[in-house]
C-alpha cells in the first residue's frame, strides 16, 4: 500500500513517540529529553534518548535512530506498512482504501495543495492593488509593519463573487479541485459556483512544514460571521493545527516555551513584538490534539485568555478538556489579560513588557480547577466545603494518571482545610469581614499532639483492611500513598497493596504469604486473639458488613489525611512566625494548633462498650 508523504506526516503528528516508546523502555526526564536503556542491545548506562517534541529518537550506543514509525518497526519487528498499519489504528486514522484509484487520490491531493497555494498568492497579490487599499489601510492601522504581513503572507480577498475562481481557471486549475480545496461554494441545484472568500482580510493558515492549507478571512466593515475559515478538506483538521506553529516551533523549542492566544492578530502582534513562541487554535475550543501538540513543545504551555466573560469560559472549557489527558511532569499554565484587552491591543497600549508581565503572573492548572469548581462559593461552613470536597473527587476522576490523581486531590484537601482556618478566625457572630478585636490570644491546646494518636489511626487503618481485604480493591491507590509513621505498619502495608486479589481474599493463602513474609507477627498483633480493636466495623466478631467497613475506613483515612496536612500547615506556620512575628502569623498558628487540638483521635471514635486500646478482649 502506498501512503501519502500527508498521511505520514498525520501520524508522526497525533503518535506520542513518548508514549510509544515507553511501552518498553523506562524512561528518565533530563532537560528536554528522556533518556533510557536502548531496547535494541545491551547496555548497563543509558545511552538512548528520546525528544518527543523533535520526533525522533536515538541511541548513542549502537546508533539507531528514526522516528515513531522507525521504533515501531524495529521494536515490534514490522514492516513499514504493518507499522504504519498499527500506528494509524492507535491513533484513529483511517487508512486510505487500497484499490486502482489510490495514485489518482494522490495526484489529487497534491493537485490541492497546489491549488491552495496559487490562492494564497492571489491574495497577497490583491493586497498590492489599488482595491487592496483598504485592507491595507487597516492592518497597518493594527500596528503591522510590512515586513510582518510578508512574512506571514498576508493577503485580501476582492469583493467579487468569481475574481479568485477566474484567476485559477485560469492557471488550468479545474473548478472541482477549488471546491475540494475549499475555495469555492458549491449551491445545491447546480447553480454556479461562487469564491467562498470576498472582501476579507486573508490568513492563510500553514501546516507545521510551512505549506498553505487552508485560509481564515477577517471581514472588513461591518457584517457576519466576523472571522470566516476554510472547511475541513484533505489537506486541513484544523482540530489537529495551531495558527502560526511553522514559524513558532523553532522559537518554542529554544524558550522551552509556547504561549496560546485566541486570535490570528494576536498570534502575529506578539511574533511582531518578539515573542515568536505564540501560535492559536483555529476558530474552535481546544482540542484533545492540539494539547498533545502543545506538550510536544514544552511541558507547561501558557494559555492566554482575554479578561472577560468570554475569555474565562474559554479557560473552563480547556481545564474540563484537559482533565483526561494531564499526567505527571505535563500540565498547563492560565494567563489572563486586564479587562478589556487582547495581546494585540496590550502591545499596541504598553508594549512587549506589559505582555511579558502577564505571562510571568500565570498561575497553574491547579488554581485554574480551583477557580472553576469553587467560584464564588463561600467556604465558611463545614457543609460547604464538604461539598466542594465532593465535586473535586467528581472531577478528579477523569485523571487517569493514578499518582498525579492521588497529589491533586491531597492539594485541594489542604486548600480546603486552609480555607477552615480563616473562616475560624472570626469570633462567632462576628459580621463577615470582621476580624478578632485585639491581638490574639495564644492559648495552649487542651491536650498535646502526640504520634500515639497517629499510630492508632494507623492501626485502625490496618486492622480494617485486614478483616475486609476487598477494600483494597477500592482504596488501593489512596492507601499506597498514605503517609506511615510507624515502620511495622509501613511494610505490612507495602506488602498487602502488591498482593494478588485472589491471596487477598483467601485467608490461608493470605496468612501463608504473611508468614512468607515475615509479617504474620504483625499481623497478629493487630488481628489477632488479643487484639483490641478500635473502629467496631473492624472486629469480625461485630455484626456489621462491608458497607459499615467501608465508611468506617473513608472516615478515618479522611482523619488522617487531614491530621497529616495539618502538621504540614503546622510546621510552615511555625516557620512563617520564625521569620516574621506579626499578628497574623501568630493568628494562623494559633488557628492551626486549635485544629489540631479539635480533630478527634482513632480512640474518641470507639463506640460505648469498646474497651480502651490496650485491653484485651474476654
Amino acid at each position: 500500500m502506498r501512503f501519502t508523504p500527508r498521511f505520514l506526516d498525520d501520524i508522526r503528528a497525533r503518535a506520542s513517540l513518548e508514549a510509544i516508546v515507553g511501552r518498553r523502555v523506562r524512561l528518565v526526564r533530563r532537560g528536554r529529553e528522556l533518556t533510557g536503556l536502548c531496547p535494541f542491545h545491551q547496555e548497563k548506562t543509558p545511552s538512548f534518548t528520546v525528544s518527543d517534541q523533535k520526533g525522533f529518537f536515538h541511541c548513542f550506543g549502537c546508533g539507531a535512530h528514526g522516528d515513531v514509525i522507525g521504533f515501531t518497526m524495529r521494536a515490534e519487528g514490522l514492516s513499514f506498512p504493518e507499522a504504519v498499519e498499527r500506528l494509524a489504528h492507535e491513533v484513529g486514522l483511517e487508512l486510505p482504501k487500497e484499490d486502482p484509484r489510490e495514485r489518482e487520490r494522490h495526484a489529487v491531493e497534491v493537485t490541492l495543495g497546489g491549488a491552495v497555494e496559487a490562492a494564497a498568492a492571489f491574495f497577497e497579490g490583491q493586497l498590492k492593488t489599488e482595491s487592496g487599499r483598504a485592507a491595507r489601510d487597516y492592518l497597518t492601522g493594527r500596528g503591522l509593519s510590512a515586513k510582518t504581513i510578508e512574512q506571514f503572507r498576508l493577503g485580501v480577498a476582492p469583493q467579487s463573487r468569481g475574481a479568485l475562481k477566474a484567476a485559477l481557471i485560469a492557471h488550468g486549475i479545474p473548478e472541482a479541485i477549488l471546491v475540494e480545496a475549499g475555495l469555492l461554494i458549491e449551491p445545491e441545484g447546480g447553480a454556479e459556483r461562487y469564491d467562498r472568500f470576498r472582501g476579507r482580510v486573508m490568513f492563510p493558515i500553514r501546516d507545521p512544514k510551512g505549506r498553505v492549507v487552508a485560509f481564515g478571512g477577517r471581514i472588513l466593515g461591518q457584517g457576519e460571521p466576523k472571522y470566516l475559515n476554510s472547511p475541513e478538506t484533505p489537506l486541513f483538521h484544523k482540530g489537529a493545527m495551531l495558527y502560526g506553529l511553522d514559524l513558532a516551533g523553532q522559537a518554542a523549542r529554544k524558550a522551552n516555551r509556547i504561549v496560546l492566544v485566541e486570535g490570528y492578530m494576536d498570534v502575529i502582534a506578539l511574533h511582531q513584538a518578539g515573542l515568536a513562541e505564540a501560535v492559536a487554535p483555529l476558530g474552535t475550543a481546544l482540542t484533545e490534539l492540539q494539547l498533545e501538540l502543545l506538550w510536544r513543545y514544552a511541558a507547561s504551555p501558557i494559555l492566554c485568555f482575554d479578561g472577560d466573560a468570554a475569555g474565562e469560559r474559554a479557560a473552563a472549557r480547556v481545564v474540563e478538556r484537559a482533565l483526561p489527558r494531564l499526567k505527571a511532569g505535563f500540565s498547563l499554565r492560565f494567563a489572563t489579560l486586564p479587562a478589556g484587552e487582547d495581546p494585540d491591543s496590550l502591545i499596541a497600549h504598553e508594549g512587549r513588557t506589559a505582555i511579558e508581565k502577564v505571562l510571568e503572573r500565570s498561575v497553574p492548572f491547579s488554581d485554574a480547577l480551583w477557580r472553576l469548581v469553587v467560584g464564588q462559593t463561600p467556604l465558611d461552613s463545614p457543609e460547604a466545603r464538604a461539598a466542594i470536597g465532593r465535586e473535586f473527587e467528581r472531577r478528579l476522576a477523569e485523571v487517569t494518571d493514578r499518582d498525579l490523581r492521588f497529589h491533586y486531590l491531597r492539594h485541594f484537601r489542604q486548600k480546603l482545610n486552609e480555607a477552615g482556618f480563616r473562616a475560624r478566625r472570626f469570633e462567632p457572630g462576628a459580621k463577615p469581614g470582621q476580624r478578632r478585636a485585639g491581638p490574639p490570644r495564644l492559648a495552649a491546646p487542651s491536650r498535646p499532639v502526640r504520634r500515639a494518636d497517629e499510630r492508632l489511626r494507623e492501626r485502625s487503618i490496618l486492622q480494617l483492611l485486614l478483616n475486609h481485604p476487598a477494600l483494597l480493591g477500592e482504596f488501593g491507590d489512596e492507601i499506597a500513598h498514605l503517609t506511615l509513621i510507624d515502620q511495622r505498619h509501613g511494610a505490612l502495608r507495602d506488602f498487602l497493596v502488591g498482593l494478588p486479589e485472589d491471596v487477598l481474599m483467601d485467608r490461608a493463602e493470605l496468612g501463608a504469604a504473611l508468614a512468607a513474609r515475615g509479617l504474620d507477627a504483625a499481623a497478629e498483633g493487630l488481628i489477632g486473639e488479643g487484639a483490641r480493636f478500635l473502629d467496631w466495623a473492624a472486629d469480625p466478631g461485630a455484626e456489621s458488613g462491608l458497607e459499615d467497613a467501608r465508611a468506617q475506613l473513608r472516615q478515618a483515612l479522611d482523619l488522617h489525611h487531614k491530621l497529616v496536612e495539618l502538621e504540614a500547615l503546622r510546621h510552615d506556620a511555625v516557620q512563617g512566625l520564625a521569620r516574621d512575628l506579626s499578628d497574623e502569623n501568630l493568628t494562623r498558628l494559633v488557628g492551626i494548633l486549635h485544629a489540631i487540638d479539635g480533630a478527634p483521635g482513632t480512640e474518641d471514635a470507639a463506640p460505648t462498650g469498646v474497651a480502651a486500646p490496650g485491653s484485651r478482649r474476654s
